[in-house]
């Protein structure tokens, strides 16, 4: 038998992360963007077997201030890509405004540690849910776009195109004849 799941990996994070901080006794607070405030004191032995733990499903604490920040930005522009109704405002003010800093700061941190730019990282973000939208949804181009806050249909395949190498329509008919065949297997 063959069958697909769909899942909110940003869901599941959470859920393994507080059972393996309930299980270890750790008093916490889960704040978005992947922050967590420990409320008690944890022990070296405990702190370990808790990174240990996650590490198995690839989750990793991160302790270094400026990879803290990196993380937060990727997290925040997550965050806006799957939130159901986008908002209507440029990346640099929406980051600025969630992490309280300034876009340039932030610009410069994200380039320096990533190797690229947050303006790709966005993209690369939005033509993934694009992806995910075509697959799990039956939704046209057109209200895929939109949901994107692209400013068209054209716009949202010329990145598409430039990001996957191929149209939106084409990824959508791969997709179809993967089903079909899996079908008929």
């Amino acid at each position: 038998m063959k069958f697909y799941i769909k899942f909110d990996g940003i869901a599941a994070c959470k859920v393994i992360v507080r059972e393996h901080l309930d299980a270890l006794g750790i008093k916490y607070e889960m704040l978005s963007l992947g922050e967590i405030i420990i409320n008690n004191k944890i022990s070296e032995a405990d702190f370990d077997k808790l990174q240990k733990d996650l590490a198995r499903y690839s989750i990793e604490i991160v302790s270094n201030p400026k990879n803290q920040l990196i993380q937060r930005i990727k997290d925040t522009i997550v965050e806006l890509v799957h939130e159901p109704d986008m908002p209507l405002t440029t990346i640099s003010v929406y980051l600025s405004e969630k992490l309280n800093l300034s876009y340039g700061y932030i610009s410069n941190v994200f380039s320096e540690y990533t190797y690229s730019s947050i303006e790709n990282y966005f993209i690369i973000q939005k033509i993934e849910r694009a992806k995910k939208l075509i697959i799990e949804e039956e939704l046209t181009l057109t209200e895929i776009s939109y949901m994107l806050n692209y400013s068209s249909v054209a716009h949202l395949s010329g990145q598409f195109k430039k990001t996957t190498g191929l149209t939106p329509s084409m990824f959508k008919r791969i997709i179809e004849r993967r089903r079909l065949s899996a079908k008929t297997s």
